[in-house]
């Protein structure tokens, strides 16, 4: 029988449906403006959704969450908290503690952990120094003079550098950095002193090597797509002298300032720290992007990174290749624009 000969219209609804077959993605229900307290049905969700054991078996590491912010109050920082006290139950990798005390912050207290997680602990601009606003408020230190606050503050700073610098493990999570985001020392380590961010909107986040052990979760699946605020970052990021995991489609972004497009925007990566190592996440403000099996497990993966128990290459890439400029091979299946205006590293 002679094969009839396809016409262009016919020809391109093929093509189209090649392309979405391809172009598959992960999207969130698009989250509620309104962020209430954790509730049963979201507990339920996470519970079920967290991976059941872990990617390394490993002995069971100590975890200690730190989820004090003295500036913006991100209503997800409870839903956060909920988070890694599942995931380290469920799979047996970690068990979690969590405070707001600074105290537990000194070398002392810090000595048993293994991995500190800072969750959102936003201070008060411009001075962006969280240990000052709290020693200056907390009726604790209401009898300290000002140059104590600023020795204390000096100190517990330098334990949290020590205690990566010595093999530990950081994790940080959205908003963190802003916790002492004027000191260069702090957003070296980090990775990055925050800019600004746009309104929060739909953000799309790609791998930038979907080869890479820590973005394992998102392989085969596409782009993340979930509703966030897209942080922008300045300062030590200029170098960009991490591992990128995670990269955001600019061109998708709504902007007031017009800045968003000026260079390639990470939302994920890794850096060594002294003996120790550093995992950043910006994913969420929201907690519907917290019920995602897939973002759950790659929380679980960071987490073993910055632990020690997940091996996995965190240099910083070579100048001008994919793995630096934020381009993955999911970018370039699903055919989307390069981030306008990109900046490589040097």
């Amino acid at each position: 029988m002679k094969m009839q000969k396809l016409t262009d219209p016919v020809r391109g609804l093929v093509l189209v449906a090649l392309l979405g077959g391809l172009a598959q993605a992960e999207r969130i229900p698009y989250a509620k403006s309104d962020i209430v307290p954790p509730t049963p049905e979201f507990l339920a969700s996470v519970e079920k959704n967290a991976p059941a054991q872990p990617t390394v078996k490993a002995a069971p590491r100590n975890l200690l969450v730190f989820s004090l912010r003295t500036g913006f109050d991100h209503k997800v920082m409870p839903h956060v908290d909920r988070v890694f006290e599942i995931l380290g139950r469920r799979s047996g990798a970690f068990k979690a503690t969590v405070t707001v005390d600074i105290e537990w912050l000194i070398p002392e207290h810090l000595e048993p952990y293994d991995v500190l997680v800072l969750n959102n602990n936003c201070s008060v601009g411009p001075r962006r120094n969280l240990f000052l606003d709290e020693l200056e408020t907390n009726a604790t230190y209401a009898s300290w003079t000002a140059s104590q606050r600023q020795a204390k503050s000096d100190a517990l700073e330098q334990s949290l550098l020590d205690f990566v610098a010595s093999g530990k493990g950081l994790v940080v999570i959205h908003g963190a950095p802003t916790m002492l985001n004027n000191s260069a020392r702090f957003t070296e380590m980090v990775g990055g002193a925050f800019d600004y961010h746009p309104a929060n909107q739909e953000v799309t986040v790609r791998t930038v090597d979907e080869n890479h052990p820590l973005v394992a979760a998102f392989r085969g699946k596409g782009p993340f797509i979930h509703r966030d605020e897209p942080y922008c970052f300045k300062g030590a990021y200029e170098k960009l002298d991490f591992r990128p995991l995670l990269s955001m489609d600019t061109q998708t972004l709504k902007d007031d300032q017009g800045r968003v497009g000026e260079r390639v925007r990470y939302a994920s990566w890794i850096r060594r720290h002294g003996a120790g190592r550093v995992f950043y996440c910006s994913p969420s403000h929201f907690p519907e992007s917290y019920q995602s099996a897939t973002l759950l497990q790659f929380l679980l993966d960071g987490v073993q990174y910055a632990a020690g128990d997940l091996k996995c290459d965190d240099s910083k890439p070579k100048p001008g290749s994919s793995r630096s400029s934020g381009k993955s091979r999911e970018t370039a299946k699903d055919q989307a624009p390069a981030n306008p205006g990109e900046i490589r590293p040097e």
